[in-house]
């Protein structure tokens, strides 16, 4: 339970930093806040060029603990050759993205001994990457701004092995996460399928059964002023203001904001051959947008009877 907490609050780190390095302008202890200041100047576009990983924080014993609370498991169903870069299309968003942040940032459920040769890496928002402190946790575990230039440095200038996982359905996508609903925003995402084009990387669907039981969320309904409210704020600051809840510390009766210890699986599928193309045609690119959705129903369709759904779940893909 500790570690999950723990885990949990690592996201108001880098708010708590930046407080507290603003707080030391005013006190004696300025130099460090100047010091740190220069650093970040200095390393600005580090989060861009491949980020700054410590292999030793995959190995941390935390992430086995974190991993055993839900549990978190990952499935491989198809080699992935480390002559090749690749896109993770990893789906759903759900409330917190813990399958895709537990297999593919943390080392606990065996990403690097399943595929030999494959870097994973992970995107998140770019405005975290200007938090400090938290952009060097950040950059350490192999996360990176989910920017063009980011992900392409990746897929170009950083040899090949390379595994861009990237939460495609984003902040829009959690604004409809509920426990027993498969419902995608992905019909218009296709930036990752120019990406991808751009650069010869091969798109590999991914999808995490379960990870949308972990928390409960009151969802608005489309039109209501509340859903208005958190669409602008989403578009203002990158991502949705969500109304859940979880467990809460003491009980699993009661109410609270740590995630229901529920069974996770990520089932990474089948690659989509992706020629290189430098300026693909909006055609083009549709083409190979539609060969990844069949593929992830495919991937959906096979597993979702071993992993908690029935086979009357169908995947919906707005």
């Amino acid at each position: 339970m500790k570690t999950i907490i723990a885990a949990c609050s690592q996201n108001l780190s880098g708010i708590v930093s930046l407080l507290l390095l603003i707080y030391l302008v005013f006190t004696s202890f300025w130099p460090i806040s100047a010091l740190y200041l220069a650093w970040i100047i200095f390393d600005w576009d580090t989060p861009e060029k491949g980020g700054r990983r410590l292999p030793c924080l995959r190995r941390w014993t935390v992430w086995r603990h974190f991993r055993d609370y839900f549990p978190v498991k990952l499935v491989k169903t198809h080699e992935l050759s480390p002559s090749h870069n690749y896109i993770i299309g990893s789906h759903p968003h759900g409330i917190l993205c813990v399958g895709a942040f537990c297999n593919f940032i943390t080392g606990s459920t065996g990403f690097e001994e399943m595929f030999p040769g494959i870097r994973p890496f992970l995107t998140t928002l770019a405005g975290n990457f200007r938090l400090p402190v938290f952009r060097e946790y950040l950059m350490s575990g192999g996360l990176c701004p989910v920017t063009r230039r980011a992900i392409g440095y990746l897929l170009s200038k950083n040899g090949t092995g390379n595994a861009v996982a990237i939460v495609i359905g984003g902040a829009a996508e959690s604004l409809s996460c509920c426990p027993g609903i498969t419902t995608l925003t992905l019909k218009n995402r296709k930036g990752f399928v120019r990406l991808a084009l751009q650069h010869g990387a091969h798109l590999v669907p991914s999808f995490s059964f379960g990870e949308n039981d972990l928390f409960r969320q009151v969802v608005f309904e489309e039109g209501s002023w509340m859903r208005s409210i958190q669409q602008r704020f989403q578009k203002m600051m990158g991502f949705a203001p969500c109304v859940f809840y979880g467990r809460g510390l003491t009980s699993i009766q009661s109410r609270g904001f740590l995630p229901y210890a529920k069974p996770i699986t990520t089932v990474v599928g089948e690659p989509v051959t992706v020629p290189k193309i430098e300026d693909p045609s909006s055609e083009v690119v549709d083409v190979y947008h539609e060969m990844y959705i069949r593929s992830l129903l495919k991937l959906f369709n096979e597993n979702k009877t071993k992993y908690g759904l029935s086979e009357m779940d169908e995947l919906h893909i707005l």
